[in-house]
């Protein structure tokens, strides 16, 4: 059993509820890397910083922030970024950056260990000597009960670059625990804490579980002398970069080969489904065997022809969903996109060629008549759509709320609703990677959800009822505790 293991076992036979307390640290635990070094390259490309600042501060990263005065450095240097700043526009920037970058460095495992944790019903707390902008949203992500971190001063709505109280750096950090379970009642002898620094000693040793994650330089031998569980978790990762890249070219050039050649077939033979079933499809299942990606089908896989046609819908995590989706569904069926894809060069012809529905989401007034064209493809051709109801590609695991749409063409067309629940597939592409990752992406497709006695009135509870379908077959991968 490997320490990651035994420690979700551990969670498991734990006591439930909220006197038991989950503290996570945030830079190098729950993500693999350091958020102050995004904001310093995003300072670079604004020309707000100079190269050299920008390297002494990855410098710092690399060695290890494990000294109050390397803490007071960082410090030293984020404070440009904070002073004269709207708290608006601070919450603006950690949006951005963690959709766009930090986001992606999430390491999959502490989501599992978060999940378990949300599980017993523990309290679940983000500890960091971070700024609230730069966790604030992984905080929202892991739906956590308490936010602990260094807090600036603002006047008036601005920052004015001093920090309020105490940071949360070293025997601060571990002091604010304290003072939280003191406030909640929290029972910190059978609670449980995680981070990757030297600096976290007194926070780790605040509670009756700690574990270190990765941890930097002298913390391992620390841990190891304590007996104190170590998870080497990595993150997302893979082979060498060179490696990396050459699967993602195969994969690229694999499926546009295929593609290509159901083009010219379905052009030939004048049939646009051939496009689809000879090309896009085969093309994706190519594509993704060059570079490594293996599909499982878990459970559920002849719901993927006995319901069509169908409204297929999925969790939408990652580039790979699409390729994904062809390979599995293969023939049959088209996707829903907003109006102005179809005028983006080759790719929105190549769309409308092979039978994409395209809507204008942009007159809300008129959104049910805008799916008429959807509906004509479920009910009168026979065509199945596929459709992600999150909208847009989550940042982290978490499903996002479900969008209406997809259920009102259902009901609209009288087919039903068949949930296609894809775990993992962002960890081998996250959103804003480039790169292909070998691996395996387990899917689970639920049986179909009837939905002759629906009623527009309710649409959106039933988009929420599916959604909750998702959450709980994540939860609960069927072989796993």
């Amino acid at each position: 059993m490997t320490a990651l293991e035994e420690r979700l076992r551990q969670i498991h036979a734990s006591s439930a509820g909220k006197k038991i307390g989950a503290f996570f640290d945030y830079d190098g635990t729950l993500i693999n890397g350091f958020s102050y070094a995004a904001i310093y390259r995003r300072r670079l490309r604004r020309l707000e910083v100079s190269p050299v600042e920008l390297a002494r501060t990855l410098l710092l990263a690399a060695r290890g922030i494990d000294r109050e005065e390397d803490f007071e450095a960082i410090l030293a240097l984020t404070r440009p970024a904070l002073t004269g700043r709207t708290v608006q526009q601070m919450t603006e920037l950690g949006e951005d950056l963690f959709k766009h970058e930090t986001g992606s460095m999430l390491r999959p495992a502490m989501w599992q260990v978060v999940q378990a944790h949300r599980e017993r019903g523990h309290r679940i707390v983000v500890a960091s000597s971070a700024t609230p902008f730069q966790v604030g949203p992984i905080a929202r992500e892991i739906q956590a009960d308490h936010v602990l971190c260094t807090q600036f001063e603002v006047d008036d709505g601005v920052l004015t670059g001093r920090v309020q109280g105490r940071t949360l750096w070293g025997p601060g950090k571990a002091a604010a625990v304290r003072a939280l379970a003191r406030e909640h009642d929290i029972d910190l002898a059978e609670s449980f804490a995680y981070s990757d620094g030297n600096e976290d000693v007194p926070y780790l040793e605040a509670v009756g579980h700690p574990a270190v994650v990765c941890p930097q330089h002298g913390l391992r031998a620390e841990a190891d002398s304590r007996g104190w569980p170590v998870l080497d978790v990595g993150g997302p990762g893979g082979p060498p970069l060179p490696l990396l890249a050459a699967g993602t070219a195969a994969f690229y050039l694999g499926a546009a080969w295929a593609s290509a050649a159901g083009l010219a077939l379905s052009v030939a033979k004048q049939d646009p489904g051939l496009l689809t079933s000879a090309g896009l499809a085969p093309g994706a299942q190519l594509g993704l065997s060059l570079a490594g990606v293996r599909i499982r089908v878990a459970d559920g896989a002849e719901y993927l022809e006995s319901a069509r046609p169908c409204v297929f819908v999925f969790n939408h995590q990652s580039k790979l969903d699409v390729p994904i989706l062809g390979a599995l569904l293969r023939k049959d069926i088209t996707g829903v996109a907003k109006q102005e894809v179809r005028s983006v060069p080759a790719i929105g012809r190549l769309m409308a060629m092979a039978g994409m529905v395209f809507i204008d989401r942009s007159d809300t007034a008129r959104a049910i008549e805008a799916m008429a064209p959807a509906v004509a493809k479920l009910r009168d051709e026979g065509i199945s759509l596929v459709i992600a109801p999150e909208g847009t590609r989550s940042i982290t695991p978490r499903v996002g709320p479900f969008k209406k749409g997809a259920f009102h063409i259902a009901m609209q067309a009288g087919v039903p609703v068949v949930p296609i629940v894809i775990r993992n597939a962002g960890e081998l592409m996250w959103r804003g990677s480039q790169l292909v990752r070998p691996g395996t992406v387990e899917v689970i497709v639920l049986p179909p959800v009837d939905t002759s006695g629906w009623t527009a009135a309710h649409v959106g509870q039933y988009a929420q009822d599916v959604r909750e379908m998702f959450v709980r077959t994540l939860a609960d991968w069927p072989g796993e505790r």
